[in-house]
Order: structure tokens, then C-alpha cells, then sequence
């Protein structure tokens, strides 16, 4: 991490967007025991609003490397530039498909934070929830974690979403940290168990945040980021 990202991390975390986030959702984080001490590992949380990403950061108390789509790090003049401050701030990585097949960019700049002995966290649905349901995961995370051999730790979060009736100031946030998954026998599957240990990871998530699970797609917002 860069002096000028560490800069801004500790910025945004302690003044600008964490004592915020308190006020906002007086988040509750379970589970912490299961983080390694040192190390690169891999988060992978459900999705159910714009915060998600900012309260798992928040949780783990060390700053967590998301990919980002180009087009959030290109808009022009000063607008664009305090976009761009902001995202590199909160620990967005920029990552261009224009010049590769499929996932094979972000998997890349995954790999990449891992090397360099980062935390990434990946969010498998690859955009929000559009009705509060789980939806089917992308294999990203597993795809990651049996390449570099690193922990793959499930985070069930809830209280972001929207619910009925419910006010801001009684918004209660929750993060379970759930403990690394066993990848032994998935890995022994062949490449259909890249599938079928990313189907136990969103089973796992449904079964701790109370979600439906829906064995499909959820549909990408066009404003969203990226999945791997």
C-alpha cells in the first residue's frame, strides 16, 4: 500500500466515512476470531445495498482491496478527480475489460492483491440484491482462493438493506465473520468444483443472514461494479 493510499484510508475510515457509519447502522461484528493474524485472505459478503462494501472494511479493522470498473476512475475534470481520490481512498482497484476475455482482467488484479499480501473482498452476486433475495455466485472467489491457496472467509451482513417501516435511526447493522471454507474435497472435484464450492458459499451466507436463496443470476445495475 502506497503512503498516499494509506493516507487516504485512514482518512476516510477514522474522519470522513467511519464514525458516519457508526451513527448511521451502530454495527455489530461477530466472528472476528476466524480473521487470520497476518496474511492475505479473501472476504466474500452478500450484497444488499451501497454500503455493504464500506461497514466489511469497517469490520475488519484493515483495509480490504475491491475491483472496480474503469469507467468510475475515467470521468474527467474536478468531479472526476475527487471520484477517483475517493474510490483509490476507500481501497477501489481499477480494472479495465476492454483488453481481455471475460473475468480474466479482474482475476488478474485479485491475484495481484494477494500476492502483494492484501485482503480482497469480493462481493459473489457481483451487484446489489434487487428484491432483498440471495441470488447464485460467481466463482471468482473460489476461483482465487484454490489458485493462491489463501482463506476464503464467508461475511453474512444485515440491517442494510431496506426494509418496511423501517427508519434510519433504528437501523441496526450486523456482520457475522464466518469461519474459512474447506476447499479439499472441491478442489479433488475437478473444474466442476470451483461450482459447486461457490454454491456452498452462497448457501452458507442464506443460511446465516435468513436470505432466500435464488439459483440464478441476479440482473447486473448498469451502474454497478464488476464480479469476477
Amino acid at each position: 500500500m502506497s503512503l498516499w493510499s494509506a493516507f487516504c484510508y485512514r482518512l476516510c475510515r477514522y474522519v470522513l466515512i467511519g464514525p458516519a457509519l457508526w451513527l448511521l447502522g451502530r454495527p455489530e461484528v461477530k466472528g472476528r476470531e476466524h480473521l487470520p493474524r497476518r496474511g492475505p485472505y479473501i472476504v466474500a459478503a452478500n450484497h444488499l445495498a451501497v454500503l455493504d462494501s464500506f461497514y466489511l472494511t469497517r469490520a475488519l479493522r484493515r483495509q480490504v482491496f475491491f475491483l472496480a470498473k474503469s469507467d468510475y476512475f475515467d470521468r474527467p475534470g474536478p468531479v472526476g478527480l475527487a471520484q477517483r481520490w475517493f474510490f483509490r481512498g476507500v481501497g477501489q482497484i481499477r480494472v479495465d475489460r476492454r483488453g481481455g476475455p471475460g473475468a480474466a482482467p479482474a482475476l488478474t488484479a485479485a491475484i495481484g492483491i494477494i500476492e502483494r499480501g492484501g485482503v480482497w473482498g469480493i462481493h459473489p452476486e457481483g451487484t446489489r440484491s434487487p428484491d432483498g433475495r440471495l441470488y447464485r455466485g460467481h466463482t471468482g472467489a473460489v476461483r482465487v482462493a484454490m489458485t493462491t491457496g489463501v482463506p476464503l472467509l464467508p461475511v453474512a451482513i444485515t440491517g442494510t438493506g431496506p426494509g418496511p417501516g423501517r427508519r434510519w435511526w433504528r437501523r441496526r447493522v450486523r456482520l457475522e465473520i464466518l469461519p474459512p471454507l474447506d476447499l479439499t474435497a472441491y478442489r479433488a472435484a475437478g473444474p466442476h468444483g470451483t461450482r459447486r464450492a461457490t454454491d456452498a458459499l452462497m448457501r452458507t451466507l442464506a443460511a446465516r443472514t435468513g436470505q432466500q436463496y435464488v439459483d440464478e443470476y441476479a440482473r447486473r445495475r448498469p451502474d454497478h461494479g464488476l464480479a469476477a
